[in-house]
């Protein structure tokens, strides 16, 4: 876990440089700049956006008495994708919009929610406590 974590902490901002400088080089620097800034004023509104609708759709789960499972991974991966919108690169934007989005956001519902009960099953499933 921790190689796993350093590499996508040193690989990941490397990679995401080096696609800034080749888009830097093919269409400037200031364009560039702007497309970052753009893409992170735009996740910032929908981020809010979706983080309001998920909270409201967890009140009316409780409402009606259910447990709000989905919208409550939603509210996850609306959290995930805005730190991505959040750290600049194109990469982690891309990633970011992904999560926000609720369609593509629904299918990395159902693969995490998946994941989650092949684990529960297997027996394989490990939460860490450290006091």
């Amino acid at each position: 876990m921790f190689t796993k974590l350093l590499l996508l902490f040193t690989l990941g901002p490397l990679l995401e440089l080096y696609l800034l400088i080749v888009i830097g080089r093919q269409i400037g620097p200031l364009p560039t700049i702007l497309i970052v800034l753009a893409t992170g004023l735009l996740g910032v509104f929908l981020a809010r956006a979706q983080g309001f609708l998920v909270l409201g759709q967890i009140g009316d789960s409780l409402r009606r008495g259910e447990l709000p499972g989905e919208a409550i991974v939603d509210g996850v991966l609306v959290l995930i994708g805005s730190a991505f919108l959040l750290t600049p690169g194109l990469i982690t934007d891309t990633a970011g919009f992904l999560l926000l989005l609720p369609g593509s956001r629904a299918t990395v519902r159902r693969l995490v929610l998946n994941r989650l009960k092949r684990a529960l099953e297997e027996g394989t499933l490990r939460i860490y406590r450290r006091f």
